[in-house]
Protein backbone atom coordinates (compact mmCIF):
# COMPACT_ATOMS: atom_id res chain seq x y z
CA UNK A 1 0.00 0.00 0.00
CA UNK A 2 1.24 3.57 -0.95
CA UNK A 3 1.13 6.18 1.82
CA UNK A 4 -2.50 8.15 1.29
CA UNK A 5 -4.26 5.17 -0.46
CA UNK A 6 -7.44 4.09 0.58
CA UNK A 7 -8.30 0.32 1.67
CA UNK A 8 -11.09 -0.94 3.26
CA UNK A 9 -11.56 -0.64 6.63
CA UNK A 10 -14.31 -2.48 7.94
CA UNK A 11 -16.93 -2.74 5.19
CA UNK A 12 -18.40 0.68 6.38
CA UNK A 13 -15.57 3.08 6.59
CA UNK A 14 -11.99 3.48 4.89
CA UNK A 15 -8.55 3.88 6.69
CA UNK A 16 -6.23 6.43 5.14
CA UNK A 17 -2.85 4.74 5.09
CA UNK A 18 0.15 6.25 6.41
CA UNK A 19 3.27 5.37 6.49
CA UNK A 20 5.02 6.65 9.76
CA UNK A 21 8.82 7.13 8.19
CA UNK A 22 11.99 6.77 10.60
CA UNK A 23 13.01 9.50 11.91
CA UNK A 24 9.66 11.45 11.19
CA UNK A 25 7.96 13.74 13.67
CA UNK A 26 5.41 11.17 15.30
CA UNK A 27 8.56 8.30 16.02
CA UNK A 28 10.76 11.28 17.39
CA UNK A 29 8.16 12.42 19.71
CA UNK A 30 6.98 8.92 20.93
CA UNK A 31 11.00 8.32 21.21
CA UNK A 32 11.15 10.67 23.90
CA UNK A 33 7.80 10.75 25.59
CA UNK A 34 6.83 6.90 25.20
CA UNK A 35 9.26 5.99 27.80
CA UNK A 36 8.56 4.16 30.81
CA UNK A 37 8.30 7.50 33.36
CA UNK A 38 8.23 10.87 30.77
CA UNK A 39 4.10 10.45 30.77
CA UNK A 40 3.71 9.59 34.76
CA UNK A 41 6.24 12.62 35.74
CA UNK A 42 4.36 14.52 33.06
CA UNK A 43 0.70 13.66 34.88
CA UNK A 44 2.19 13.94 38.13
CA UNK A 45 2.75 17.98 37.44
CA UNK A 46 -0.87 18.52 36.40
CA UNK A 47 -1.35 20.09 39.64
CA UNK A 48 1.45 22.50 39.98
CA UNK A 49 5.43 22.88 40.95
CA UNK A 50 7.00 19.91 42.52
CA UNK A 51 10.28 19.52 44.09
CA UNK A 52 12.35 16.76 42.71
CA UNK A 53 11.99 14.80 46.37
CA UNK A 54 8.16 14.91 45.76
CA UNK A 55 7.89 13.77 42.36
CA UNK A 56 10.07 10.66 43.23
CA UNK A 57 7.90 10.14 46.24
CA UNK A 58 4.41 10.35 43.89
CA UNK A 59 5.77 8.26 40.97
CA UNK A 60 6.35 4.91 42.61
CA UNK A 61 9.38 2.66 41.50
CA UNK A 62 11.32 5.47 39.89
CA UNK A 63 14.98 5.68 40.77
CA UNK A 64 16.82 8.79 41.59
CA UNK A 65 18.66 8.68 38.84
CA UNK A 66 16.11 7.67 36.23
CA UNK A 67 14.17 11.22 37.46
CA UNK A 68 17.30 13.36 37.07
CA UNK A 69 18.03 11.53 33.40
CA UNK A 70 14.15 11.78 32.77
CA UNK A 71 13.54 15.50 33.91
CA UNK A 72 16.70 16.84 31.94
CA UNK A 73 15.19 15.05 29.06
CA UNK A 74 11.77 16.86 29.83
CA UNK A 75 13.16 19.92 30.04
CA UNK A 76 15.36 19.68 27.10
CA UNK A 77 12.34 19.28 24.87
CA UNK A 78 10.86 22.14 26.40
CA UNK A 79 7.99 20.10 28.35
CA UNK A 80 9.30 21.09 31.75
CA UNK A 81 11.05 24.26 32.93
CA UNK A 82 13.33 23.87 36.09
CA UNK A 83 13.33 27.14 38.53
CA UNK A 84 16.62 26.86 40.86
CA UNK A 85 16.21 29.43 44.06
CA UNK A 86 18.53 31.41 45.28
CA UNK A 87 17.88 30.00 48.83
CA UNK A 88 20.08 28.20 51.52
CA UNK A 89 19.29 25.46 51.47
CA UNK A 90 18.68 25.16 47.80
CA UNK A 91 15.45 24.75 45.87
CA UNK A 92 14.86 23.64 42.93
CA UNK A 93 10.96 23.11 41.86
CA UNK A 94 9.82 21.41 38.10
CA UNK A 95 6.53 22.45 36.45
CA UNK A 96 5.19 21.68 33.25
CA UNK A 97 5.31 24.61 30.52
CA UNK A 98 2.86 25.46 28.19
CA UNK A 99 3.77 22.99 25.61
CA UNK A 100 3.71 20.37 28.28
CA UNK A 101 0.46 21.48 29.35
CA UNK A 102 -0.98 20.51 25.84
CA UNK A 103 -0.04 16.90 26.58
CA UNK A 104 -2.47 16.97 29.75
CA UNK A 105 -5.23 15.63 27.93
CA UNK A 106 -3.42 12.80 25.99
CA UNK A 107 -2.27 11.89 29.26
CA UNK A 108 -5.53 12.02 31.52
CA UNK A 109 -7.47 9.92 28.84
CA UNK A 110 -4.38 7.60 28.57
CA UNK A 111 -4.88 7.13 31.95
CA UNK A 112 -8.71 6.72 32.04
CA UNK A 113 -8.48 3.95 29.46
CA UNK A 114 -5.52 2.05 30.94
CA UNK A 115 -7.90 1.47 34.35
CA UNK A 116 -10.73 1.24 32.39
CA UNK A 117 -9.13 -1.81 30.48
CA UNK A 118 -6.87 -3.31 33.27
CA UNK A 119 -8.48 -6.04 34.23
CA UNK A 120 -9.05 -7.27 30.13
CA UNK A 121 -5.61 -6.84 29.08
CA UNK A 122 -4.34 -8.62 32.88
CA UNK A 123 -6.80 -11.77 31.77
CA UNK A 124 -5.61 -11.99 28.77
CA UNK A 125 -1.97 -11.94 29.48
CA UNK A 126 -3.36 -14.74 31.69
CA UNK A 127 -4.65 -16.62 29.47
CA UNK A 128 -1.74 -17.16 27.11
Amino acid sequence: MYPGRRRPYDGHHTARVVQIPEGGAVREVLDRIGDKWSLLIIGTLRHGPMRFGEIQTTVAGISQRMLTLTLNRLVNDSLVTRTAFPEIPPRVEYDLTELGRTLLPLVISLAEWAMAHHEEITASRRSM
